[in-house]
């Protein structure tokens, strides 16, 4: 299988997360591609029409599947070890799902206006505040005393593919200084946790929060 991912991509990191964490580069079944300016070549668009990363290309003209959170889950189910990070009991499984779908659907979106402008992309000041007081009345609240209430992990003692889809967005608030002091200890205590137990993935999550908190771009010392 080949993993095309794009380095600095928060989304992508996870899925490299789980591929370092069970060795599949070092025993060859998952080659890594760095997709970085490839992604709306025709050969790309017609493995995955959405031309996003990161993908995952199936051997044996399988074809491709794409979204992190699938990827994730595709990558643990095919190998062996995948259930350590994911694990089977059905009960733990919906609550991972569950989290990754929070990730995808309430939290992400909302850092938008808050990160975006770091890829080159026009955002709305006054919207970056009003998602940065979203994350700290809605979300940062339920990630805290919800997912996180009993547990280091999100709903468990040792990190899964929930927290690797979560704890990788939070590195794109530290392109706003002001903002990320901000943010409750308790998140960035989480997120230390998470990449931390993940060591082998270091270079790719060093590289975006070399990027992003170096930023001094449009938005950099805004106030929240």
């Amino acid at each position: 299988m080949k993993l095309h991912i794009l380095p600095i991509s928060a989304n992508s990191h996870g899925c490299l997360a789980v591929v370092k964490h069970l060795k599949l580069d070092e025993e060859g079944k998952v080659e890594i591609v760095d997709a970085m300016g490839k992604t709306r070549t025709d050969e790309f668009i017609a493995m995955n029409p959405c031309h996003c990363c990161p993908t995952l290309e199936f051997d044996d003209d399988k074809g491709a599947i794409w979204e992190s959170c699938a990827v994730m889950r595709a990558l643990c189910e095919m190998n062996a070890g995948g259930e350590d990070l994911y694990p089977a009991d059905p009960i733990t499984r919906a609550k991972i799902n569950m989290v990754m779908d929070w990730k995808t659907s309430s939290i992400y979106p909302d850092l938008f206006h808050l990160a975006y402008m770091m890829f080159g992309v026009e955002v709305d000041e006054v919207m970056a505040k009003k998602q940065f007081a979203k994350l700290l009345e809605t979300h940062f609240p339920v990630l805290l005393n919800v997912f996180l209430k009993d547990t280091p992990f999100c709903f468990s003692d040792k990190p899964t593919i929930a927290d690797l889809a979560v704890a990788p967005i939070i590195t794109l608030l530290k392109g706003r200084k002001k903002f990320y002091e901000k943010v409750p200890d308790a998140v960035k205590e989480y997120y230390q946790r998470v990449y931390d137990a993940f060591p082998g993935a270091n270079e790719y999550f060093k590289m975006l929060d070399d990027m992003c908190s170096n930023y001094d771009g449009p938005g950099a010392d805004a106030e929240p």
